[in-house]
């Protein structure tokens, strides 16, 4: 079945090529995911993946100071891999 796709450019271990198309796309899943299902993914599924969902916790009300730990507790302890994808959800903010 097909879906609607948004890619956002983020190369791996990196942080987003466009940090404000990616922060509105974070925005876009968060705000979709009340109502549908949404998928967020990378190569390997972890590193953009888990700073992207640290960045969804932070917009779902965990502080951003907490959000790294929350994702690797209930998504993967490996999530997040770089100390400057730390700091970018360290910095996430919600609207």
């Amino acid at each position: 079945m097909p879906w609607e796709v948004r890619w956002v450019r983020w190369p791996d271990f990196r942080l987003p090529v466009d940090r404000g198309d990616a922060q509105n796309a974070l925005h876009e899943a968060w705000h979709r995911a009340r109502a549908e299902r949404v998928e967020v993914a990378c190569g390997g599924g972890c590193g953009r993946t888990g700073t992207a969902l640290a960045c969804l916790a932070v917009l779902d009300g965990v502080p951003a100071r907490e959000a790294v730990t929350y994702v690797r507790k209930y998504y993967d302890p490996r999530a997040v891999e770089t100390p400057w994808q730390r700091r970018y959800v360290a910095r996430f903010t919600a609207p």
